[in-house]
């Protein structure tokens, strides 16, 4: 194998193969990249049998040949190169890097005993590459980490002919955010379960393209592939087993009180009074006469207050949350103006935003926050 590609599509190709490359491999091949040089093409692949990860560009084929080397060394090689052309060259069992006076020389692995990758399913649909990528982080947010609760650490994608809705939940949160797209298949209907890290990792990754096609197997499929492709880039995933807990009914239709906040002046506030706390020990919030106070810490130990103007329709409220919960659904709303919604002070609120003070609610999406217990 002889080939020679641009610096440039050689990165974006590694960075792309890079994200499915095993931390803990089963097998010592899983640590490499295959490079898979054919006619004009250079295929790169690399895979922890959980995601798999393929990209492709134009090269200088000189001569055709396949070859597995140590990914993360590859990745880090090719970041540090400059910017012009690199030459790779297969000399027995080792390859030979070359750009202008940089010289590097890689082992290789077998890729004889490297797995076949999955194919990607059929396209299922098309969506906009930024509006998939800003409302997969507005859900992620509120996937669990805890991996011995492996359906909590997924998001729940619900696909209703034009419409798919997106949700998360790690039991204190839930996120939840609709969105449009154009189905390739007229009636189609279906739910996944996919990694919450996987499918946040590729949104943002092809945020640089105009569309993005989403692909989900047949429910009867036993492999349970979803696949994401753009611009020569794909990624298949293996579906999380398990159901998701049901979500709608706990998004409240009835509210007794709603306070309307500027998100940047809630967020400081937030921030800085549980300086003298940690996300274990609530920040309590008291809501009345179109003020909020904010208090965290009590008896010996530091204590912070600070009040802040709102607009407040409905009963007084005193509640109290995680301040890093909080934090994350009033960055996650995005919009200018968060919309805080009660039920009561030991139920769940809900936050969604508002673009202008006296605009409509932007009722795409839901973020749904559990109070936590304090001592009064």
């Amino acid at each position: 194998m002889k080939v020679t590609v641009e610096q440039s599509s050689l990165v974006e190709g590694v960075n792309w193969v890079s994200r499915s490359l095993s931390t803990r491999p089963i097998k010592t091949e899983l640590l490499g990249i295959v490079i898979d040089a054919t006619s004009d093409q250079i295929y790169l692949s690399a895979s922890d049998l959980e995601t798999a990860s393929k990209a492709h560009f134009q090269a200088e084929i000189k001569e055709p040949g396949v070859v597995l080397v140590p990914g993360r060394l590859l990745a880090e090689i090719s970041r540090s190169l400059p910017n012009k052309p690199i030459t790779f060259t297969l000399d027995g069992t080792r390859v030979l890097v070359t750009s202008g006076n940089a010289k590097f020389t890689l082992p290789t692995l077998s890729v004889d005993e490297y797995p076949k990758l999955p194919e990607l399913p059929d396209t299922t649909g098309v969506i906009a590459s930024d509006v998939f990528a800003a409302a997969v982080a507005q859900v992620a947010v509120a996937a669990g980490r805890d991996d011995s609760l492996p359906t909590l650490t997924g998001v729940h994608v619900e696909i209703n002919e034009e419409s798919v809705t997106l949700a998360a939940t790690d039991r204190y949160r839930l996120a939840v955010r609709e969105i449009q797209w154009e189905p390739t298949t007229p009636n189609f209907s279906t739910t996944a379960l996919l990694r919450a890290r996987t499918i946040a990792d590729a949104a943002k990754s092809l945020t640089g393209t105009k569309n993005v096609s989403l692909s989900f197997a047949p429910t009867l499929n036993n492999d349970r592939l979803a696949g994401f492709a753009s611009d020569g880039k794909t990624m298949t995933s293996r579906m999380l087993d398990g159901t998701f807990p049901p979500f709608k009914h706990l998004l409240p239709q009835e509210v007794t009180t709603t306070a309307l906040i500027e998100v940047a002046t809630l967020l400081d506030s937030v921030k800085r009074v549980a300086l003298v706390t940690d996300k274990t020990v609530p920040l309590r919030l008291d809501f009345n006469n179109n003020s909020l106070s904010l208090e965290a810490g009590a008896g010996e130990e530091a204590q912070a207050t600070e009040a802040i103007e709102i607009l407040l329709t409905g009963e007084a409220i005193a509640i109290a949350f995680n301040p890093t919960f909080l934090a994350d659904g009033l960055i996650a709303v995005g919009t200018k103006f968060v919309q805080i919604s009660f039920t009561g002070p030991n139920k769940p609120a809900i936050l969604m935003g508002k673009n202008d003070k006296d605009g409509t609610l932007v009722e795409n999406y839901r973020y749904l926050l559990m109070p936590m217990r304090y001592a009064s």
